[in-house]
């Protein structure tokens, strides 16, 4: 047994230095490279591309199959002078034996200087669609067509053999490296072009269900827009080809990124997380999320399910504070022509849906500046761009986020205060001697374009808004909601309310965009609101105080202040309550008035720099930028006012006849002067306000002819008192009467 042993070992070992021998012989004394025709022509016919070998093929045979080439290039057979790729040097070595049970066992693979050609041509063709084509022209017509076997036709031995279940190749390679390669996109229809450069790949060990450390650096560009960006990928890539399942644990993506769309900045910026696709099961995650860029800084997670079919993600995000401005300065992209105080500050933090077609962000909460807000905001079509707001805030200043004014509004402005304080020095509102002011000139409004029509034609909006305080032109609304909507051009406001300083407002309406000039139409009503509020707004000192009721209906047209107020047409019934006319006592005007007709002077200085009234109300027709009031009524303690006259909105001017209708004077001291002869009772006194509205009762003076014209009243009644007196019953009335009337004018 011993010696059977022996010469056993010694047989092996033999062949062992045969094969060794064998090996030795064929990878020495057989060179591949005298067959560089054979493999080309072989390579054409089983993959239908050319392969071209400009350098050397250095191989081995056991116990690895070892292979190197250099310097070749791969071409579709359709333009075989054109290759899409090309190569310095590929090295691979295979483990023979495992070969044979299906599997891949590889040493280190080596790439160097690959290079990756993509062309689409100005038809839409890529040239990568022709890899592994036979090109028509080259098809043999001599040669009949290979028959296919269908499942029908085929032998009855092959029919009878059981399928095999697929089994996948086991890889096992000790580490890839791929250094300085390429890949160039070039789009000629559309002239764009995609660049990878500098591409370098390391790998540790491959094995299937195991951790493989991967990095990746590469450096990216495009020319529409001009854009260079270098880049590092690591993490460790697992995968079960069994079960289709791939992971990325601890993934890292990072880069800087420069072009034109950051003028001359830099952007620097991070993604992170874990990654996992689940094939078979159609799943697919990110999580552990966390990305950065410049400033911003986010954390989240994301899934996606039905990827096989309409891809669904689902997710949360949160996004830490931050300056918005000054996020946007660092990638060269200027903010919008806001408030300077304004995006100074925001985060927010969200549940998120999407699907191929949409978008949600749920459980919504946004920060920004000193607002809160809560709610849902959702794109539900992409194309139709159909925006869906559901948002509540604690408070919003809307001031805050108003562009500034134009150069030309500012001089408008300034043009417009000048004239009234030139009337106004004029005014002497407290004495009332000088003259009336001129009626203002300037137009109050800018004519800059408020609206973006061709944006607003395409609005697809339905938005419920809700404010804790809203302030909009400096007037602070209390528990305001806005809920309107927007379709084929037209914008419905189903309503706007508030409570605003104890009152309360409603505001309905529409706007038609569809036209070249838009057409408004809006319902107003409005109670309890003090009125000085709305005037202080507009940055002047309000005239008058008081609550005011007022409704109206109106309509304008046009895209500017200008050009909406000079359109502006309707109706409107207004009612001011317990209100004050501010530095203006008309009870003493009308005193010096009486106290002409007395012939007496004043005894006193005014009591008071203010006229209360109980109640002004009346009514407005507009007409194309300005409001008639014909039955202006205002009543004082012992006064009644009767009005009659226009504001001119375009100028924010007036021009009223006003009667004082005097009552009596109800102060337990009056001026002996200014004492109320009972002839006086019910006669309307004259009076004319023309000038800025801004000056209120300052622009209001006695009407001197309407005043004569009172005096020769009451002298033509003392006439016919004395007649009456001297004549009793000696005559008829209707001589008296006729007496009477030999004295009036």
């Amino acid at each position: 047994m011993k010696a059977f042993g022996k010469i056993l070992g010694l047989f092996i070992l033999g062949l062992l230095l045969i094969i060794v021998a064998l090996g030795f012989a064929l990878t020495h004394l057989f060179d591949p490279n005298d067959y560089k025709d054979e493999i080309r022509k072989l390579v054409r016919d089983r993959a239908h591309v050319e392969l071209t070998l400009n350098g050397d093929i250095g191989w081995s045979l056991f116990p690895w199959l070892g292979l190197e080439l250099h310097d070749a290039s791969v071409a579709t057979l359709t333009e075989p002078s054109k290759p899409f790729a090309d190569l310095q040097m590929l090295g691979l070595s295979v483990r023979v034996l495992p070969l044979l049970r299906k599997e891949v066992q590889m040493s280190d693979v080596r790439v160097e200087g690959l290079n990756l050609m993509l062309t689409r041509d100005e038809n839409g063709h890529g040239n990568w669609e022709d890899i592994g084509k036979v090109p028509a022209a080259a098809a043999n017509p001599a040669q009949p067509p290979v028959a296919q076997t269908s499942p029908d036709t085929a032998p009855d031995a092959a029919a009878a053999k059981p399928d095999k279940a697929w089994q996948p190749l086991k890889l096992d390679i000790d580490s890839l490296t791929v250094n300085n390669a390429r890949i160039d996109f070039n789009d000629v229809q559309k002239a764009r072009q995609f660049t990878a450069e500098s591409i370098q790949l390391s790998t540790g060990p491959v094995h299937n269900a195991t951790d493989i450390p991967v990095k990746l650096t590469a450096f990216l560009s495009t020319n529409q827009p001009v854009i260079r960006t270098k880049t590092e990928l690591t993490g460790k890539l697992r995968f079960d080809r069994a079960l289709k399942r791939y992971q990325f644990d601890d993934m890292r993506f990072s880069g800087e990124a420069a072009g034109d769309p950051l003028q001359g900045k830099t952007l620097t910026f991070s993604a992170q997380g874990q990654l996992l696709a689940d094939l078979s099961a159609n799943v697919a995650e990110w999580t552990n999320l966390k990305f950065s860029a410049n400033q911003l800084r986010a954390l989240g997670e994301l899934h996606v399910r039905d990827l096989d079919k309409a891809p669904q993600l689902s997710g949360g995000i949160s996004i830490a504070q931050f300056n918005l401005r000054e996020f946007l300065d660092s990638v060269g992209q200027t903010a919008p022509t806001l408030g300077d105080n304004s995006l100074t500050r925001l985060e927010m933090v969200s549940r998120i849906a999407a699907t191929q077609n949409s978008v949600s962000l749920d459980d919504l909460t946004l920060r920004l500046d000193d607002s809160t807000f809560t709610g849902r905001v959702a794109v539900d079509d992409f194309a139709k761009q159909s925006l869906r707001l559901k948002l509540k805030a604690d408070t919003f200043d809307a001031d805050r986020y108003r562009p500034p004014q134009s150069e030309q509004a500012k001089a408008a402005g300034a043009a417009r205060k000048t004239e009234v304080q030139g009337n106004e020095a004029e005014a002497m509102a407290a004495s009332g001697t000088s003259p009336l002011p001129n009626q203002p000139t300037q137009v109050a409004w800018s004519d800059t374009k408020l609206l973006p029509l061709e944006r607003m034609r395409k609005l697809d909006v339905d938005a419920d808004l809700n404010f804790g305080k809203l302030t909009v032109e400096k007037l602070a609304i209390q528990n305001a909601a806005l809920k309107t909507s927007a379709l084929d051009g037209i914008i419905t406001v189903d309503s706007l309310r508030g409570d605003l300083y104890n009152g309360n407002f409603e505001v309905k309406g529409n706007l038609d965009v569809r036209p070249e000039v838009p057409l408004a139409s809006v319902q107003t009503h409005i109670a309890k609101v003090p009125v000085e509020r709305f005037i202080q707004s507009q940055g002047t000192t309000p005239p008058l105080r008081g609550l005011l009721n007022l409704n109206s209906d109106v309509t304008a047209k046009g895209n500017s202040e200008k050009a909406l107020v000079e359109s502006l047409n309707g109706t409107a019934s207004f009612a001011l309550n317990d209100g004050v006319l501010v530095n203006a006592n008309l009870e003493q005007q009308l005193c010096r008035g009486i106290s002409v007709l007395n012939r007496k002077t004043l005894s006193g200085d005014p009591r008071g720099k203010d006229t209360p009234f109980q109640q002004l109300n009346g009514n407005l027709t507009f007409r194309n930028g300005v409001a008639s009031n014909p039955d202006l009524k205002v009543r004082t303690p012992g006064l009644t006012v009767n009005g009659d006259g226009d504001i001119d909105l375009r100028v924010l001017g007036m021009n009223y006849r006003v009667g004082v209708i005097i009552e009596g004077d109800k102060s337990d001291m009056p001026d002996p002067a200014c004492e109320v002869n009972p002839r006086f009772v019910g006669i309307e006194w004259p009076i004319l306000c023309r000038g800025p509205l801004e000056l209120g009762a300052k622009a209001c003076r006695l009407d001197n002819e309407g005043l004569g014209k009172v005096a020769a009243k009451l002298a033509t009644d003392r006439i016919g008192d004395k007649i009456d007196e001297k004549l009793g019953d000696k005559v008829s009335p209707e001589l008296k009467d006729a007496i009477k009337g030999l004295f009036k004018r």
